[in-house]
């Protein structure tokens, strides 16, 4: 069983939402919570695979909520709910290192895909907030080449990450063992001096890999 915790401020919202969620029989809601303070408190007495936060709640935001858990149970997945106009916020969301962007009225089949791809390691963006983050994202500086240090194993992967991949579908991808995979993945990380995979999406994205 996957232990999903979801924090919507919206009764109506959270409800529609666990239903489509349980529609996978691995899936559980094991927690619900109002806003990111019910979120955060809710982590210290239970266990979760993965967060579901929305971005605006009352009391404590989903970012504020989304940058304590990641801190403090680094083991579990967060997810961000967002609507189409959240720009400036999933811009935040991807500093911060997230696994992923679900739109409130994604169907059934994104929800559940994008669930699945964070709990696999992947990045999982809705093609819908990519279209609009990405161009913001890559005009705040200009795209430069990648640091010639990396190999081009290395380069492949990131390429792969940067596609929002997860480590066995690079490891399928590029023929090779997924401890390989997360092997490089860690010498990218200490070679370019970056956090977490979402940063490695990024770094990419900035330097024409993907």
């Amino acid at each position: 069983m996957i232990r999903i915790l979801l924090a919507e401020d919206q009764i109506m919202v959270r409800q529609g939402l666990k239903m489509m969620i349980e529609t996978d029989e691995e899936f559980r809601i094991t927690g619900e919570a109002d806003n990111g303070k019910e979120a955060v408190s809710l982590c210290e007495n239970q266990m979760f695979d993965i967060a579901i936060l929305d971005i605006r709640m009352p009391v404590m935001d989903g970012l504020e909520a989304a940058k304590v858990i990641q801190s403090r149970w680094p083991n579990t997945k967060v997810l961000v709910l967002t609507t189409f106009d959240d720009n400036q916020y999933v811009m935040e969301a991807l500093r911060i290192g997230v696994s992923g962007y679900i739109l409130k009225n994604a169907d059934t089949e994104s929800l559940l895909r994008s669930i699945r791809s964070a709990l696999r390691g992947g990045l999982s963006i809705e093609d819908k907030v990519a279209a609009k983050v990405m161009p913001l994202l890559l005009n705040r500086e200009e795209r430069q080449e990648a640091d010639p240090s990396l190999t081009s194993r290395e380069r492949d992967i990131l390429t792969c990450i940067g596609e929002g991949l997860s480590n066995n579908e690079i490891a399928e991808r590029l023929a090779i063992s997924v401890g390989t995979v997360k092997n490089n993945t860690s010498q990218i990380l200490n070679k370019l001096e970056l956090r977490d995979r979402t940063q490695l999406a990024i770094y990419a994205i900035r330097h024409n890999l993907v």
